[in-house]
């Protein structure tokens, strides 16, 4: 069973079918770690892309904001005014499935799916000291998270605890990754419409676990098209330039 990892597409449809005319004949499965929508111009498609792929689809905190699950009180000045934006947008059948998504963890096909941490799905995990609870307390031997929008991740074995960076070079489209048994994994397979570790192409993974490998793929997209889109929609200009260059 090849899974198909997808995080963080925040609204952008271009980003998307870029993703997914790379990853085509490569997975049977897809799922979702959450925030589909936030930020970007194309909430409705990118909701309606999961729902016609039949994508497993967990909630992250701008899909828990945007359908009133959750407070925006947290949110700085233009990530609020993009979930306003959005709200606004939504088809009413895309608002009722975004607001029905299931929370993580959530075990699946040798799995665990979780938006941010283990034990708290709104809390980001950057350090090793925030993965280590979440890395040995999962039922699984690879647990997916999204969040952070930083691809690569954490692996943990005799108490040793390693962090994984795993991203292709500019040159590559994808860096594997070989899982290796008792060892357990922590994996971000990185946000597909706003990356953040510094490379502004899109990021997914695909998961072979019946052959232990982990693929992190980046795949280049018209980031000027989504630009000119968000422009018309007036959102925050701040969104719009750091899809240049990945932060």
């Amino acid at each position: 069973m090849r899974i198909l990892v997808l995080s963080d597409l925040h609204s952008n449809a271009t980003a998307l079918d870029a993703v997914l005319s790379a990853a085509k004949g490569h997975w049977d499965l897809s799922v979702c770690l959450g925030d589909v929508v936030g930020y970007g111009p194309d909430p409705n498609e990118v909701t309606a892309r999961l729902l016609e792929m039949g994508t497993q689809t967990i909630r992250g905190n701008h899909d828990k904001a945007v359908t009133g699950l959750m407070i925006t009180d947290d949110f700085n000045p233009v990530a609020k005014a993009a979930v306003e934006w959005t709200r606004a947008q939504l088809k009413p059948e895309h608002l009722a499935w975004l607001s029905a998504l299931p929370h993580g963890p959530l075990a699946t096909d040798g799995v665990v799916l979780v938006h941010g941490a283990l034990q708290d799905e709104d809390e980001y995990v950057f350090t090793p000291a925030q993965a280590l609870d979440g890395l040995l307390d999962s039922t699984a031997e690879v647990t997916f998270f999204g969040h952070t929008h930083h691809q690569g991740g954490f692996s943990y074995q005799d108490s040793q605890l390693e962090v994984l960076q795993i991203r292709p070079r500019p040159s590559e489209s994808f860096a594997a990754l070989r899982i290796e048994e008792p060892r357990r994994y922590l994996l971000n397979p990185g946000s597909i419409g706003q990356p953040r570790d510094g490379d502004p192409r899109a990021a997914f993974a695909i998961a072979d676990l019946d052959h232990q490998t982990v693929e992190f793929w980046r795949v280049p997209y018209d980031i000027v098209a989504v630009q000119e889109r968000m422009r018309l929609a007036k959102l925050p200009e701040p969104l719009i330039q750091r899809l240049t260059v990945g932060r």
